[in-house]
């Protein structure tokens, strides 16, 4: 009978020595940020190895989307990564777009509104990851002040869509609906609003003394361990790599708008550390204000509403793309999100789909950054990361 060769972590385990202590770190666990299981080698307050255990999410994304059409699965892509469901479903979109080689033939006013709620809705998602970040390290105030802006966010995009979180507002070939009478303006008072409080948010923790302390030569991710490991979106641009699929792949509207790649730089401490990883999302923020201001601007001067636009009138009466394997990304949140399709050219439904989530790889990571810190320094380096366990177990 063959036996069955213990696996790298059944054999970190079984190699504890006496001096070690083995502590599981959630999945119940507010730190933790999700249902994410941390099996942690610890010889006394150092630890010596990491061991991440997903799957306690698991989502069944893959299998939904093969047996659904492509716009009933809207919902569930909008379900992977819960806190910026608009991302998702507009790479999901335009991959369904271009297979079906319609992506040339939507109106700019639509995909001008896409763009517009996406970068709303990755302010909305960085709100999020600085707030808890800041929970994590200590500090209750942010939490507090990113909540409330992130509110508004919410307002808005209920408005739009209908729904508070999950929207099913990007469709195959347009739009649920056209914005609401009085949103560009509304969302005008909103940039107004917020650009001061971003500038309270950053007195407030970018040069905190403590926060510094506390982040600064943390969690020090390399470039070339980030590359290795399939890292993407702020982790890697914040170890140094100027890589955004905004400008790399060049999709939607993005050529036509001006903004820059925020990179770590190590101001505070190392280029790649827990502080890098901060500070570009808040200066992703910034960047995105600026895209939905041009957005603002463009459809209220020559792609105004007009009473005949109907942002439905280029939604495909059957979505039946024909006999292909097709990948199409785009830059969410938390990085490279990507959809695998491997269509028949028979049917409505995909025979198979494969989801590339960001936050899988940059959680894989973890245990490669994390040797031989204090157990508090672990908490910190996993808000760092910025995972949704949604996304992660598909």
């Amino acid at each position: 009978m063959n036996s069955i060769k213990p696996t790298r972590y059944e054999q970190l385990i079984a190699g504890a020595t006496s001096t070690e202590m083995i502590l599981n770190i959630g999945p119940q666990h507010p730190s933790t940020h999700g249902v994410l299981r941390l099996e942690v080698i610890t010889d006394g307050e150092i630890v010596r190895e990491v061991i991440p255990h997903v799957g306690y999410l698991h989502r069944c994304f893959e299998k939904h989307a093969e047996n659904l059409t492509y716009q009933q699965t809207i919902p569930f892509v909008d379900r992977m990564d819960y806190l910026a469901s608009m991302n998702n479903s507009h790479a999901w979109v335009m991959g369904v777009e271009r297979m079906l080689g319609i992506d040339k033939d939507i109106p700019k006013r639509i995909e001008y509104i896409r763009v517009l709620v996406c970068e709303l809705n990755r302010i909305g998602s960085h709100l999020i990851a600085l707030g808890t970040y800041g929970i994590d390290i200590g500090a209750f105030t942010p939490f507090l002040w990113c909540f409330r802006d992130r509110e508004h966010i919410m307002n808005m995009l209920e408005w739009a869509s209908g729904s508070r979180m999950l929207y099913n507002y990007i469709w195959v070939g347009g739009l649920f609906y056209d914005l609401p009478v009085g949103f560009e303006e509304r969302c005008s008072e909103f940039v107004n609003y917020f650009k001061p409080k971003m500038v309270e948010l950053n007195e407030l923790l970018t040069g905190n003394q403590i926060f510094v302390s506390r982040t600064a030569n943390v969690g020090i991710l390399p470039l070339d361990v980030a590359i290795n490991y399939g890292c993407s979106g702020p982790m890697l641009r914040a170890s140094g790599l100027k890589w955004d699929l905004r400008r790399v792949d060049e999709y939607s509207v993005y050529p036509e708008i001006e903004f820059d790649i925020p990179t770590g730089k190590g101001e505070m401490g190392t280029i790649g550390d827990c502080w890098d990883r901060f500070k570009v999302r808040i200066d992703e923020i910034g960047q995105s204000v600026r895209i939905i201001e041009q957005c603002l601007e463009r459809l209220q001067k020559d792609l105004k509403r007009t009473p005949d636009f109907d942002p439905r009138a280029k939604l495909p009466k059957k979505i039946i793309p024909k006999s292909q394997d097709f990948y199409i990304r785009a830059e969410s949140p938390r990085g490279e999100l990507g959809y695998y399709f491997i269509t028949d050219g028979k049917t409505e439904i995909p025979k198979r789909v494969k989801a590339r989530a960001p936050s899988f790889h940059n959680l894989s990571v973890l245990s490669e950054i994390s040797r031989g810190i204090l157990i508090a320094d672990l908490i910190a380096i996993i808000g760092s990361v910025d995972i949704v366990l949604g996304e992660l177990d598909r």
